[in-house]
């Protein structure tokens, strides 16, 4: 089962105060200039991130489902630190809480530890989160691994695959086949709105993205393997957090 194919910049807000002009005669000196209370302007810092403790010493590839572990009023950011450098997501658990829990759940046990971007498609999408291609081994059976359940789609009628950098859910032809798998756009892909869970976007290092190793092409004869391609690790995943 091949699972198949995901920008909100973070700016600080600035919030500037109203000049209250006030003229007050002095009794004694007509001619005195009135006084005036000069502007304030306060900007509003951006929020601080701090890393979340993970929840196991080493890579576990195997449960019954996810344990919760978002709290959706929270803000949250993955660093995917790959073998080209890394990339920061920004997640989205009001509008796709079980993809964000599910991801950060998988992430704090080191679940994507070692695992490959085994499916990267120039000008279409990187695609990785296979637990199985963390064995080079098992390089044949790559693309098709889960984390041992699955569950439902989460689509948002706002939220589109309208520019790289869109980071989405991977899954089989089931609505209920979404795993551990994800993908972040390399260029728009209208074609996917309304079929796959979009859950973040990238905030920095779409650069990195832009260097990983092709692994595939697509043409007139379908999707076909680059022969020789060694696809990019995933080194590890922190995800942080912030009030």
């Amino acid at each position: 089962m091949n699972r198949t194919f995901p920008r909100a910049a973070l700016s600080a807000l600035l919030l500037t105060g109203a000049a209250l002009a006030q003229t007050t005669p002095a009794p004694t000196t007509p001619a005195q200039s009135p006084s005036t209370q000069t502007p304030s302007t306060q900007t509003v810092p951006a929020p601080a991130f701090k890393p979340l403790p993970f929840l196991s010493q080493t890579p576990v590839r195997a449960f019954k489902e996810p344990g919760w572990v978002v709290d959706p009023a929270k803000t949250y950011r993955a660093v995917l630190q790959t073998s080209k450098g890394d990339v920061t997501v920004e997640l989205y658990p009001r509008v796709a809480p079980k993809a964000v829990n599910n991801f950060v759940f998988l992430a704090l046990n080191h679940f994507y530890d070692g695992t490959r971007f085994h499916r990267v498609i120039d000008g279409f999408m990187a695609q990785g989160g296979d637990g199985l291609s963390a064995d080079p081994a098992q390089r044949a059976r790559w693309g098709t691994g889960s984390p041992g359940y699955g569950f439902f789609v989460e689509l948002d009628e706002g939220l589109k695959f309208d520019a790289a950098g869109v980071l989405a859910m991977a899954r089989a032809q089931s609505y209920f086949s979404q795993g551990s798998q994800f993908f972040v756009t390399l260029a728009p892909a209208d074609f996917l709105n309304g079929n796959y869970t979009i859950f973040g976007r990238v905030v920095a290092g779409q650069d990195v993205l832009a260097k990983l190793t092709r692994t595939a092409r697509s043409g007139a004869q379908g999707e076909q393997a680059i022969p020789d391609a060694q696809p990019d690790v995933l080194r590890g995943v922190q995800i942080l957090s912030s009030p």
